[in-house]
């Protein structure tokens, strides 16, 4: 790199232990938990199931999140005098859009609370609309089911989805 005159970035580039035994050999040397890193929009997580075997845990990076929460929300002001079936349409492919990518197994509370968020954007923006608004969450909840997907996980575990078992002839040996 030094020929080409390029640098790594300390932050972003650095050996971290991860892994099935990172967190036994960190506890042998009195350390504590693995370190996380982030990738892909993730923050990876060193876990243990429930029967205490490794697991790799993804959620939502914070970061990630509030900046496209923030864009939604300067996209919303754009968009607020829309009728509200246009504002749900749009709104609809925006959280399919962020399922579709973050539904990971170990992610619901971060796809429910993207989910929440962008209820409550949506409601400061209708109610912006007038200052007589008529709008209570009540009301909002109805127009939130209609246009709103539901959170849930779409992705499998990766034992499942590499699991995978075709029909017809099996392979010429």
């Amino acid at each position: 790199f030094a020929q080409f005159s390029l640098e790594l970035h300390p932050d972003k580039t650095r050996l971290i232990e991860f892994g099935r035994y990172a967190i036994e050999r960190r506890q042998e040397r009195g350390e504590g938990k693995p370190e996380t890193f982030q990738f892909l929009g993730f923050t990876h997580i060193c876990a243990t199931t429930q029967a205490g075997r490794f697991k790799l845990k993804r959620v939502t990076s914070k970061k990630r999140m509030r900046a496209k929460l923030r864009q939604l929300n300067i996209e919303l002001r754009r968009r607020m005098h829309l009728p509200i079936p246009e504002q749900g349409v749009w709104l609809g492919a925006v959280v399919r859009g962020h399922l579709a990518y973050f539904a990971v197994p170990d992610n619901g509370e971060a796809i429910a609370s993207f989910r929440r968020e962008v209820t409550r954007l949506w409601f400061l923006a209708l109610r912006r609309r007038s200052q007589r608004h008529s709008l209570t969450w009540q009301r909002m909840a109805r127009i939130v089911e209609r246009w709103l997907p539901p959170v849930r996980i779409l992705h499998p575990w990766p034992e499942q989805r590499f699991a995978a078992i075709t029909q017809g002839k099996s392979p010429v040996r």
